[in-house]
């Protein structure tokens, strides 16, 4: 009996659990739900198999919590089926050589054994690397460690969201930006590839929606929107890459994708989980790499563990617009239009009234 009515207290956390992101707010303690979605899945799924096992199914009672329990772990398990085998490709294969090989790694600002993540990245030899979370120690050694990427560009800081582009293919305009927050960088670059052949760069790292961070996620989500504006302004291949501290599955990155026209490399493939590399069981997808319909893959993975609290996550591309109508997305609705705006404006109001509290306690 004591079983019993655990599994029926934990069936009814399964169901808040899974309700809770659903609220349109953005507060932060509702927007955190949406990151261990995986494992609340796995534990419904327990939950379900352990009560069948246990226990015949006679009353009243249990066929509704069974009912309800089922109901729950269907509606967790679609939102996650993408990233499994069942869902076709969103980024075809390719048999071609690879144009470009692309990875990201967050170095954790504290992190010590700077040589392990060196390394580690160097084995996988991409042609361009993305640095977030770097400061100033992490710049000089990074500096000194990929003197074989030429192009460059950079903004470390020591709030934990500075970011370094190293390419070894020439790097057109690039520019850092802070479309958000002063001190929250973005790279924005053109990518020239070997063939001549050019490619819109966006490596962003919006803040995570915590409290000893940033309460809500409104800036989080508004810097994935201004960027997904501008790819879809692109008249060039985009490359989206960087740690999005959101989770493939969340509304706000759906949005993203949408309002951006494009495509995840992990649909059909796999988590590839990259946070918490310190963590076996709370592991979820943080870093990404979002592609426009032109490109196929070749290669995609993760990197093994370097000191930091997430993995690199790297992909092979290939780029073929001969082939991008067979998997172009669907244009994004004039519903999901006004959410991204909405999202944008909302910012941008908070923005207004925090330089206007600044003003006043200036005059103070």
């Amino acid at each position: 009996m004591k079983l019993k009515r655990f599994l029926q207290g934990f069936g009814i956390i399964a169901v808040l659990l899974t309700l809770v992101p659903l609220i349109a707010a953005d507060y932060w303690w509702i927007r955190m739900f949406d990151y261990p979605h995986i494992q609340l899945t796995l534990l419904t799924l327990t939950a379900i198999s352990a009560y069948f096992i246990r226990f015949d199914i006679k009353r009243y009672e249990d066929y509704a919590f069974m009912i309800v329990l089922l109901a729950c772990f269907t509606f967790q398990f679609l939102k996650i089926a993408p990233y499994t085998p069942i869902t076709p490709y969103e980024i075809n294969k390719t048999k071609k050589q690879a144009d470009i090989k692309i990875l990201t790694a967050n170095v954790l600002q504290k992190n010590k054994e700077k040589d392990s993540l060196i390394n580690e990245v160097k084995k996988h030899k991409p042609d361009v690397i993305v640095f977030t979370e770097t400061d100033a120690a992490w710049q000089n050694a990074i500096s000194k460690g990929f003197k074989e990427y030429p192009y460059r560009s950079e903004a470390p800081l020591d709030n934990t969201y500075g970011m370094l582009v190293y390419s070894k293919l020439p790097l057109i305009d690039p520019e850092v930006k802070y479309i958000v927050d002063d001190s929250i960088p973005s790279v924005h670059a053109k990518i020239e590839l070997k063939n001549g052949e050019k490619i819109q760069l966006f490596a962003i790292h919006p803040t995570p929606p915590m409290p000893q961070h940033n309460p809500s996620s409104t800036d989080r989500d508004a810097e994935m929107m201004k960027i997904a504006k501008l790819t879809r302004e692109s008249e060039l291949p985009v490359i989206v890459i960087g740690d999005f501290n959101d989770v493939a599955w969340s509304s706000t990155t759906s949005l993203f994708k949408n309002v951006g026209g494009l495509l995840d490399i992990r649909v059909g493939r796999g988590f590839y989980n990259t946070f918490n590399a310190k963590s076996f069981l709370m592991r979820w997808s943080l870093d990404h790499i979002f592609l426009t319909e032109e490109f196929r893959l070749k290669e995609i993975g993760t990197g093994g563990e370097t000191g930091s609290d997430h993995f690199p996550y790297y992909a092979s591309l290939s780029l073929e617009p001969e082939k991008a109508e067979e998997q172009k997305p669907d244009s994004p609705s004039p519903e999901q239009l006004k959410d991204a705006n909405e999202q944008i404006k909302e910012e941008e109001k908070e923005n207004k009234e925090k330089q206007q509290e600044k003003r006043e306690e200036q005059q103070s």
